[in-house]
């Protein structure tokens, strides 16, 4: 059932059709997420138009596109962020394992424990390394200090930054370099034990050294969770993700394997975005 989060005195336009989702081949995980004919609006301005589109989980999406084109936009909807914004609401169908994400009755707060989120520039909060990583999982439930210790270690290992911090976790996370606030971001948000990260451009702002730790970091990160990214760097979108969705204009113009997407493109819009004529 499709719920719409809007103005029950507005009326929204007929969106137009979405493109259709390719099919998964045989023997691909279940579904993460799933869209169907989800549209977008900020007031009266149009953001996304009935895209339709699966996310397999444990599996990377990279969502490319020129700047304004939605993708930023589908990110806030994954958790309900769009919620503080005055005007938002959405149509259709948007579900994280059957879940309606769109249900005004939905637990937001569980729901961004569920959906992680790193942005674009990494933002510790001014606290120690250590408290940075429990801050989320303090919110949730009373941990034991041991209990609390083997956690923020089990984060940290996993977004690979045990070894530079583990003798000074007491150290303001502001000290870090900012590839490693970028991974302490990311040890965050997975301290509370989400099922997706999204991840909006979570390179732009870093050296190429620190940019490939992060790609390799994502790689390693899918055999947990359920990962969408929106990048404007190409090459970035053809190294880490299985699923490329490029979208122009609000719309979901192609998606698919990124290899195929990059190479041979169904569609003419495609093929001048990812070979520069645009965007």
């Amino acid at each position: 059932m499709s719920h719409v989060l809007m103005d029950p005195a507005t009326t929204i336009p007929q969106a137009q059709s979405g493109s259709t989702p390719t099919p998964a081949p045989a023997g691909t995980p279940p579904l993460a997420v799933e869209m169907r004919g989800l549209s977008a609006w900020y007031g009266t301005h149009q953001v996304l138009q009935s895209i339709d589109l699966d996310i397999a989980a444990n599996r990377v999406c990279a969502l490319i596109g020129p700047s304004g084109c939605g993708k930023s936009t589908l990110l806030r909807w994954l958790n309900r962020m769009n919620d503080t914004i005055a005007g938002a609401r959405a149509s259709g169908r948007l579900s994280l394992h059957g879940l309606d994400l769109l249900d005004r009755a939905l637990d937001v707060v569980d729901l961004r424990r569920r959906v992680g989120m790193v942005f674009q520039k990494p933002n510790p909060f001014p606290k120690s390394i250590f408290d940075n990583v429990a801050f989320g999982p303090r919110l949730h439930r009373a941990y034991g200090r041991t209990d609390l210790e083997e956690l923020v270690e089990q984060s940290l290992r996993a977004s690979a930054l045990w070894e530079e911090v583990k003798d000074r976790l007491k150290k303001s996370a502001l000290s870090l370099s900012g590839g490693q606030q970028q991974r302490l971001c990311i040890a965050r948000a997975i301290a509370v034990d989400p099922e997706v990260l999204l991840m909006d451009e979570p390179c732009s702002a870093l050296d190429p050294r620190s940019t490939a730790s992060i790609e390799e970091l994502i790689r390693e990160l899918r055999e947990n969770y359920t990962i969408i990214i929106v990048t404007h760097n190409m090459p970035q979108a053809s190294r880490v993700s299985d699923t490329t969705a490029f979208f122009d204009e609000g719309k979901l113009i192609e998606s698919g394997d990124p290899d195929t997407l990059f190479t041979t493109p169904r569609e003419r819009r495609t093929e001048d975005y990812v070979s520069g004529r645009f965007g």
